[in-house]
């Protein structure tokens, strides 16, 4: 999927001056009329190599690593092992899955730093059976410095990552919410990029940036990077504003937008607390089912 960088800088603009905006979407819910029904992925026989992942957006609070941890839950649920990548300083995916990153000798700052250092030695074994996590902390902030003068800076990432690629299906890196060298080095070593968005205005206004560095980085670093989705997050039908933006996105984007959105429950900070998934954590719940749809989608592309 392609995401023209003039229609991430109009989207990213309400228009004041149109008295009609979201006519459309305000006697209908937008999502719901995108809906269709989506395949059962095919079973595996074998596993690997994996396809990687960024979920990525310079914005903090739109959900990021929410959608890391449930996206990778619902991927095991059918069938495929998953390896989790937590390359935030602030460690919110490990925190996530109930493991105490700050209390550990090795996190991924030691595999990206240290030769003598592989990311076998510091993933750690979540419990989900399938669902393997390499964990960060505060430490992993001294990294974008020391970077800095590495050779092939931004390609160092992918070399840690090619020791464990052929033992995984899909591998997801939760980026921290900054366009800086470490989310550089995930869309160096990803094939695909998913875009949390919330739906709020002030989300839309650095979608631009976002797409503008993801093709520098293409054009530069990674030929093979794509876009793979804008997932619509913290979505309320019952607001108009909602669903205003949320028409906008899909006015703009088209089909690169997952028909799949997620609706703002209570249930996600509830998760973080138990360090679950919402899959096991609320395996009936509304949220659940908009991460196993998401799973779909993305087994599908």
């Amino acid at each position: 999927m392609a995401i023209r960088a003039d229609a991430a800088s109009a989207v990213a603009r309400p228009h004041d001056t149109d008295p009609e905006m979201g006519a459309a979407a305000l006697r209908q819910d937008p999502a719901r009329a995108r809906q269709r029904r989506l395949p059962d992925p095919k079973p595996l026989t074998e596993h690997g190599p994996a396809r990687v992942i960024a979920m990525c957006n310079q914005k903090g609070g739109v959900g990021k690593t929410t959608s890391t941890i449930n996206l990778g839950a619902a991927l095991v649920e059918f069938g495929r092992k998953v390896l989790l990548v937590d390359l935030d300083p602030q460690g919110a995916l490990s925190v996530g899955l109930g493991v105490p990153a700050q209390n550990l000798d090795r996190t991924i700052y030691n595999a990206l730093m240290e030769r003598q250092t592989s990311l076998r030695d510091v993933r750690v074994a979540t419990d989900i059976p399938g669902l393997d996590l390499v964990p960060s902390n505060i430490d992993l902030s001294a990294a974008e410095v020391q970077l800095v003068s590495e050779v092939a800076r931004e390609q160092t990432l992918l070399r840690v990552l090619a020791d464990v690629v052929d033992e995984y299906d899909y591998i997801l890196i939760d980026c921290q919410p900054s366009l800086g060298l470490l989310t550089v080095n995930a869309l160096t070593a990803a094939q695909g990029v998913v875009i949390p968005l919330e739906c709020e205005f002030f989300s839309l206004r650095g979608v631009a940036l976002l797409v503008d560095t993801i093709d520098k980085v293409k054009e530069r670093l990674n030929p093979s990077l794509e876009i793979n989705g804008i997932l619509a997050t913290m979505y309320d039908s019952r607001t108009v504003h909602c669903r205003e933006v949320f028409s906008r996105v899909v006015e703009a984007f088209g089909d690169t937008v997952f028909q799949t959105v997620i609706q703002r429950t209570v249930r996600f900070p509830e998760t973080t607390v138990a360090g679950q998934p919402i899959t096991t954590w609320a395996p009936t719940s509304t949220g659940a089912s908009a991460y196993r749809d998401l799973a779909k989608e993305v087994l599908a592309l």
